[in-house]
């Protein structure tokens, strides 16, 4: 079976999209839609694909599939207008910036028994699935301490920071949920600070530049995420898990893989740039599997309540900064 998309929205993660699809057999890119006309066109000429409204795509007999990449505000909405007209749908992360709509947008859902993926690409990364593997394997015993660090190189624009729902929900949400899949435990407590420390206007916009949470499983279970919207050196990227028998990691990619030598020390290669390089091979897997999933008509590997618990996450990091002190997750989902 050949999937047939329609992708709805050509910005830099639609571009990252499309590029996957395209790389993936089984999947077809069908149509783009955006209402920047040269950003559709742009993607159009380079896929070979229609160029259509979201309306024109949502009436289309040839499309078996959306892809949301359209502002964060408005996913719900179309989450539940594609789930009713029964196509599968994948959605980038979050679904929405509160977890009541997230909740009732995955009820409707589960009433038109709809095919819903949630996009949280870092669980697709090659090193990161050989890291998980590496634990379920047992070859480090029981998890006992996690350390994820995700740092940009710069901030995005004030105008994308502003829509974003802030450093938590926007940037920290991906390292919740790596944190949930590789913990094996549900968590129980989340303490966080944060601060800005990179640029003034982050903060006049009402957002933070810098964070670090402690996430605490009920069994005791620890992960520390690190965060920074600024990091020189490149897109730092890295997970340590500590166990009870050892430890494994994943490290940075580099735009090339030697080293060199000479009088003034080793030299190696820049990190590889952002997300769009450092994780080609991550979007271009989770896609493999959400053809699979619409394929054979099973579950998607991160679902809806993936990104419900991701975004209560978020929004008991942000209650903790405010208030000072650990937040449950029985005070945020209850």
């Amino acid at each position: 079976m050949t999937v047939r998309f329609g992708v709805l929205g050509a910005g830099r993660i639609g571009q990252v999209h499309a590029g996957a699809i395209a790389s993936v057999a089984g999947a077809e890119l069908t149509a783009i839609a955006d209402p920047i006309a040269a950003a559709a066109k742009s993607v159009s000429e380079k896929y070979g694909c229609d160029v259509r409204t979201i309306d024109e795509i949502a009436a289309s007999d040839d499309i078996d599939a959306v892809i949301i990449c359209t502002p964060t505000d408005t996913h719900a909405d179309l989450i539940e207008q594609f789930a009713k007209l029964g196509k599968a749908i994948f959605c980038e992360k979050p679904v929405d910036l509160s977890l009541e709509r997230v909740r009732k947008c995955l009820a409707t859902v589960e009433a038109e028994d709809a095919t819903l993926m949630v996009g949280f690409n870092r669980r697709f990364d090659p090193d990161f699935m050989a890291l998980k593997a590496a634990i379920d394997t047992g070859q480090i015993g029981d998890v006992e301490m996690l350390t994820i660090t995700s740092r940009d190189p710069a901030a995005p624009p004030i105008e994308y920071i502003t829509r974003s729902g802030g450093i938590f929900r926007d940037m920290t949400i991906h390292d919740f949920d790596i944190a949930r899949w590789l913990l094996g435990e549900e968590v129980d407590s989340v303490m966080a600070t944060a601060s800005v420390l990179t640029d003034k206007a982050i903060g006049e916009a009402g957002d933070f530049d810098s964070a670090n949470v402690l996430l605490r499983t009920a069994s005791g279970r620890q992960a520390v995420i690190t965060n920074s919207r600024r990091a020189i050196y490149g897109y730092d990227q890295r997970i340590e898990v500590l166990g009870s028998e050892g430890l494994v990691a994943a490290k940075n990619r580099h735009e090339s893989n030697i080293e060199t030598a000479d009088s003034n020390g080793y030299n190696r290669p820049p990190l590889l740039n952002f997300f769009m390089t450092r994780y080609t091979e991550a979007y271009a897997n989770e896609i493999k599997a959400f053809v699979a999933a619409v394929s054979d008509g099973g579950p998607t590997p991160t679902a809806g309540m993936d990104g419900l618990m991701a975004i209560a996450l978020a929004e008991a990091a942000v209650l903790s900064v405010k208030e000072g002190r650990a937040v449950s997750l029985a005070e945020i989902l209850n």
